[in-house]
């Protein structure tokens, strides 16, 4: 892409939603078009919401129903599939907390990776994906069709990522493949009335990845930090996937594109539940994530960021959530 004129950020009330369908079935005016407005999104706001994305609505349905089922189970049989330290199974309720807040969030999740042949090279390096096969045997098929489907969809979102960054298309994708991915099924229960000081569902945070792919969420809760430091609420849409640019990516393009600050606060009404189901799509570990040249020389000729590897940003980040053990 060309050079741009710096753009006047103002508050605003929304994210900006975009249609995939100019991209994969427009002609090349319809493709530069939305490249030049998902890459403006992603260096203003670090949000949009993204329609024709082309996952089946029955498909992101039905891995919600599955999830309902499985996290409506007793605690001890959920705890059947805790192996939270390896970033696979289920992560039980008030674990894991922001990097700048103490008090829990107020949520339990379900996390899956890749299913890597016993022969690739990277099989040792990810641990191997579990499911509740016997507490809940349509659980595992329709939550890694889903993952299958929306890591294709990452790819294709990084490809314009890469154009409008004026790389080849495959820059951010080849980093991407065989990387860290992994998809969550969170879930926020009904909070009662005995909610600890601080805890929020999600606190104020932002993502660690490249980019994250969010299905619509069953509840509204999303908020997004304006420029001004005031919220957007991002309103629930089933038919849309909310889409963010992450720290890895602001590392490596020194703050081009922003990691931008959201969180999920507590619904007004107590009693109800929340389910939503983020993608973080992530590089190899090995991936060097030091801010190239070009971007700091976009971004005021300094870099903002440190040098430091993929494995290196996401093993920090995991103490610091309190998701592994400093040791």
């Amino acid at each position: 892409m060309g050079t741009r004129v710096t753009r006047c950020t103002m508050a605003r009330d929304s994210i900006p939603t975009l249609d995939l369908r100019e991209y994969t079935d427009g002609d090349e005016g319809s493709r530069e078009a939305f490249v030049e407005k998902m890459g403006e999104a992603l260096e203003d706001i670090g949000f949009f919401a993204l329609t024709g994305h082309g996952i089946p609505l029955d498909d992101i349905g039905r891995a919600y129903e599955v999830s309902e089922t499985f996290f409506n189970m007793d605690d001890a049989t959920k705890m059947r599939w805790n192996q939270s330290s390896n970033q696979r199974g289920y992560v039980p309720f008030g674990v894991e907390h922001a990097k700048d807040n103490p008090a829990p969030d107020l949520k339990e999740f379900w996390q899956t990776g890749r299913t890597l042949p016993e022969d690739h090279p990277l099989k040792s390096e990810y641990a191997t994906n579990i499911w509740p096969t016997e507490d809940c045997p349509e659980f595992g098929p329709a939550v890694d069709g889903l993952y299958i489907q929306m890591e294709e969809l990452s790819r294709t979102l990084l490809e314009v990522c890469s154009r409008y960054l004026g790389k080849g298309p495959n820059w951010l994708p080849d980093m991407a493949v065989d990387g860290n991915t992994i998809l969550r099924i969170l879930h926020y229960p009904a909070l009662g009335d005995d909610v600890p000081d601080g805890a929020v569902r999600s606190a104020q945070h932002e993502d660690i990845n490249f980019i994250t792919l969010l299905v619509g969420a069953s509840a509204a809760g999303l908020e997004v930090m304006d420029h001004d430091g005031g919220w957007i609420a991002v309103e629930g849409n089933h038919e849309h996937i909310i889409v963010d640019s992450g720290d890895m990516l602001q590392n490596l393009t020194n703050g081009l594109f922003k990691a931008v600050t959201h969180r999920v606060v507590n619904p007004p009404d107590a009693n109800s539940d929340r389910y939503s189901m983020p993608m973080f799509t992530h590089p190899r570990d090995d991936v060097d994530l030091t801010p190239r040249p070009e971007f700091i020389e976009r971004t005021g000729g300094k870099a903002l960021y440190p040098s430091i590897t993929a494995g290196e940003f996401l093993r920090q980040r995991l103490i610091e959530i309190g998701l592994i053990d400093d040791d």
